[in-house]
């Protein structure tokens, strides 16, 4: 169910982010615990882990080499996000050409979209 909402939603606006994902495999992907399915949110508890009492990140995040868990591909040529509609809100704050975007490009030797 949950890849049928992957296409559905990427099928709408589709842009460079598809083959880049350097943002998912670079910043650390904090956010507020109850945005968790667990807490009564959407992110599946199960790709997520502790930081502290109030704020969990995306599994595989907060590492010295992260990569999201629920990241797809590989960085640069294709890239999914394997739960996109139930991702959290630090994730659909990251926009196209941001500086974030831009900063975690430069990071994997990417060049800045189009």
């Amino acid at each position: 169910m949950i890849q049928l909402f992957f296409l559905l939603a990427m099928s709408e606006k589709s842009n460079s982010c598809q083959s880049c994902g350097a943002c998912c495999a670079h910043f650390r992907v904090s956010f507020y615990w109850a945005e968790a399915d667990d807490g009564g949110g959407l992110v599946p508890s199960h790709l997520t882990e502790k930081v502290n009492d109030w704020t969990r990140c995306m599994r595989g995040t907060w590492s010295h080499a992260p990569r999201c868990a629920a990241l797809r591909g590989e960085l640069g040529r294709e890239v999914s996000c394997g739960i996109y509609p139930l991702r959290p809100g630090a994730c659909r704050q990251v926009e196209e050409g941001s500086e974030q975007c831009r900063k975690a490009r430069a990071a994997h030797g990417l060049p800045e979209p189009a």
